[in-house]
């Protein structure tokens, strides 16, 4: 699995690893592949995965090691904050870099090592921007969008030996997103716009992951399934705290 070092990827592969799963972790921060990998009594190699031919080597080197791959999760991601005509080429290609192709250059990669083991099942992790764009993260909206086509692309190409679906998280408590968290009040809109009142855990996106993986998914394929706790059926909640950051920016 990819950024499986901390947050989601983390908590996935805790997860995987008490379903009795043999994990590999590919990050491109090395030194917490292998803190993560040694807990969960893994393999760790240090990926970025804008690089293909590295991802390509990785993914092969794994499976050689496991005796073969039967199950991928694709969660390496990055954001960037900004309005659309602020935004640099440069936040532009990074997020299309790690968002699409990363996931592209995972599926390329493992696929014929699922297929050589006779099949499997892929979870990619996009993001529940993907299907209500919030402000200020059109780049990375857009970006996650096309990782959901690509999922359910890669559905139709490869059922019925591979079955592909995808995990759109909400507003999650994460390493990347502690910051939002640690300030005094700011995420409260979101949870007052929250049918179940609250924010999310990794572990609640884990456990969902691994119910696509597994037997209890075996007739589900191509589908985007948004873990939010209903955030996106009232209104987009999250807008007005992405506004005030957006604000503050301007002024200083």
């Amino acid at each position: 699995m990819t950024r499986g070092a901390s947050g989601i990827g983390l908590a996935t592969a805790r997860r995987l690893a008490e379903e009795g799963a043999h994990v590999a972790i590919l990050d491109v921060d090395g030194a917490g592949a292998e803190r993560a990998a040694g807990e969960v009594g893994g393999l760790a190699f240090a990926v970025e995965v804008c690089d293909g031919a590295r991802v390509e080597d990785a993914t092969r080197e794994a499976a050689r090691a496991l005796g073969g791959l039967s199950l991928l999760v694709a969660n390496a991601g990055a954001g960037f904050l900004a309005p659309l005509h602020a935004s640099p080429a440069e936040a532009f290609e990074r997020v299309v870099a790690v968002n699409l192709a990363g996931v592209w250059h995972t599926l390329r990669s493992a696929i014929p090592c699922l297929l050589e083991g006779g099949g499997g099942a892929i979870v990619n992790v996009a993001s529940a921007s993907a299907l209500r764009p919030t402000r200020g993260e059109s780049l990375y909206s857009a970006a996650k969008a096309r990782v959901v086509a690509l999922t359910q692309g890669a559905a139709q190409e490869y059922g019925p030996g591979i079955r592909v679906n995808c995990v759109s998280p909400g507003v999650i408590r994460t390493p990347l997103s502690e910051a939002l968290f640690r300030a005094p009040g700011l995420l409260d809109p979101v949870r007052e716009a929250t049918p179940l009142a609250r924010t999310g855990t990794a572990g609640e996106v884990a456990d969902v992951i691994v119910f696509l993986l597994s037997d209890l998914a075996r007739f589900v394929t191509g589908q985007n399934l948004v873990v939010d706790g209903g955030l996106g059926l009232p209104q987009a909640g999250i807008d007005p705290v992405l506004r005030g950051i957006l604000d503050r920016g301007r002024r200083r």
